[in-house]
């Protein structure tokens, strides 16, 4: 099938909105958080778990790291990334160019794309912006992005302006080799470019109208969580989302925390992800119904109640914050896996419930009194 993009509410008192995304891997329900499957796998979880409990729309997967393991052979040879995985639902991959920007030491950016060097064993590779389409490709997730430079913060304006005008001419190039060539598999890609700019204003307005000019299925807002304050990520984003087309969908890549979440959901963005979540709930952070709480900590060595008891998945009723809280204590992969089931399901089921808020028109009011407590250092 075609995919197809609807808005359907649109909140009276901030920039929220209730959007879907139909595609061949069924419905995206906006607004919605896309767990973060680096190497094919969300770390530590199954895909039962993720469709049954997080009930996930989409998982992301992590172009760089796909192509060098398993490699985009096996990839293609298994049918595309969901017969590998065996994941049904929808699947977004990342271009590369936010791993490549991590590995400043390890790469040269040039006009023809950027030389690194692996994390694994120090092989060279080359990825250009028709190589990161191809790659995408073969790989068979449902959304690709544009190879794009992720500049670092602070930089300075010029930098932010030639790695800007770079993104652009990149992005150019990515659009001509997506429409050139065919999926490879039964169902049809849609094509995001990123918006850039670091935290200029005025590039930032730039980078949107270019982007917006392509005229692709979707657009995103990539550089930001990248250091900044969030006040300065909220500029950024209210300032884009002034420009980028209202008919189409908004992914802010990267971000965040629940606050900076339901923050940027009623400056206009509808879709996000992060590692967080996962990699929070691996070092024993919890985010909860009331708050923040370090799993840790020797408080909850007697505390019998449940993890969560406005939580959403089975594991927040069925284990007590004292018997996680021994998990971590022993170093058992146990543990981990219950705080990354449920900070998923927090974000997931956060997102359904800013949905319902903004369908009924009571976004705001719920939204200023969920971050008040999702402030709390419990």
């Amino acid at each position: 099938m075609t995919p197809t993009f609807k808005l359907e509410y649109k909140d009276n008192l901030t920039k929220a909105r209730v959007c879907t995304i139909k595609t061949s891997h069924g419905e995206i329900n906006t607004p919605v958080f896309m767990p973060v499957g680096t190497l094919g796998t969300v770390k530590g979880l199954h895909q039962k778990e993720l469709k049954e409990e997080i009930k996930a729309d989409i998982i992301l997967g992590n172009t760089y790291h796909l192509y060098l393991r398993p490699g985009i052979e096996v990839i293609e040879k298994a049918g595309g990334i969901h017969k590998f995985i065996n994941w049904e639902n929808n699947i977004l991959t990342d271009s590369g160019g936010y791993q490549v920007y991590s590995l400043a030491s390890n790469r040269k950016i040039k006009e023809d794309g950027v030389e690194f060097k692996s994390h694994i064993d120090g092989s060279k590779h080359f990825f250009s912006p028709e190589g990161a389409v191809d790659i995408q490709k073969s790989i068979g997730a449902d959304i690709i992005m544009a190879f794009d430079e992720c500049p670092p913060y602070p930089c300075d304006y010029s930098y932010a302006k030639n790695s800007m005008n770079l993104t652009h001419r990149w992005l150019d190039r990515c659009i001509k080799r997506f429409n050139s060539c065919p999926s490879k598999y039964n169902y049809e890609q849609m094509f995001f470019p990123i918006v850039q700019g670091s935290t200029y204003k005025d590039l930032r307005k730039i980078s949107a109208d270019y982007i917006s000019s392509r005229d692709c299925f979707g657009n995103a807002i990539g550089g930001l969580s990248v250091g900044e304050p969030h006040d300065e990520m909220y500029e950024m984003t209210s300032v884009v989302c002034e420009i980028l087309p209202e008919t189409k969908p908004r992914y802010l890549m990267g971000v965040g925390t629940p606050v900076n979440l339901l923050e940027n959901i009623a400056l206009g963005i509808d879709m996000f992800d992060c590692v967080m979540p996962t990699r929070n709930g691996r070092n024993g952070m919890l985010f909860t119904s009331e708050g923040i709480i370090n799993i840790k900590n020797r408080k909850w060595e007697f505390d019998y109640s449940s993890i969560d008891d406005n939580g959403s998945t089975w594991v927040d009723k069925t284990y007590s914050k004292s018997y996680l809280r021994h998990l971590f204590s022993v170093n058992e992969m146990l543990g981990r896996q219950i705080a990354s089931i449920h900070n998923l399901g927090f974000y997931c089921s956060l997102m359904r419930d800013a949905r319902k808020k903004i369908i009924e028109g009571d976004f705001l009011n719920w939204k200023n009194k969920m971050i008040k407590k999702l402030k709390n250092r419990l």
